[in-house]
């Protein structure tokens, strides 16, 4: 029976939770958490998209416009523009 969990444990480590952290923090915790979330999973969907389009643009095309980050919908206070690394190199 070791490893199962059940209503009871569950219910006293929920209980445990709350007063090592207090009604206050624990939503804060929950949103930090959401947030972060939100911000990897665009970071992964970026990469991907930027993984998919690694073809040079043709001579005609401008370039693309620089992208902003924003950490949740409607945040405007954390957006961040991304820097997109450039070829500085000479040959």
């Amino acid at each position: 029976m070791i490893g199962r969990l059940g209503p009871t444990e569950i219910i006293l480590i929920l209980v445990v939770v709350f007063l090592l952290f207090g009604a206050k923090k624990l939503p804060d915790m929950a949103r930090s958490l959401g947030k972060s979330a939100r911000i990897l999973k665009s970071e992964a969907k970026a990469m991907k998209e930027e993984g998919n389009t690694s073809t040079p643009p043709a001579s005609g095309e401008q370039p693309p416009a620089q992208r902003t980050i924003q950490a949740a919908p409607g945040d405007v206070n954390s957006a961040r523009p991304v820097n997109e690394p450039t070829d500085t190199t000479q040959r």
